[in-house]
């Protein structure tokens, strides 16, 4: 945990995505995040959290469906939204916050 919260605290945009292994629309997430990855570049750092494996993050940010989307900077949520977001409506969010 003590290493999430390094991970967040800085002046970059970090966007999480937890999702489980079972959940069908969390599948479709990688290819996205890969699009936005390579607009943004090191912009942003873009972390993938597997809710079944990390239950204590999980619970701390009461992840309740996945996939969740949420952007961190300087150790605050500037962002969450659950379900699937394209890449163009994540760059254009990211873009607001970098």
């Amino acid at each position: 945990m003590s290493k999430f919260s390094e991970i967040i605290k800085g002046n970059q945009p970090v966007l999480i995505d937890f999702s489980a292994e079972w959940c069908q629309p969390c599948r479709m997430m990688p290819p996205i995040l890969k699009e936005v990855k390579k607009q943004l570049g090191d912009k942003v750092r873009i972390l993938k959290i597997d809710v079944d494996r990390n239950p204590a993050i999980a619970g701390k940010y009461q992840i309740q469906s996945v996939p969740t989307l949420m952007v961190f900077k300087n150790g605050q949520v500037v962002f969450r939204q659950s379900g699937v977001m394209q890449a163009g409506q994540i760059v254009q969010m990211l873009q607001a916050h970098t």
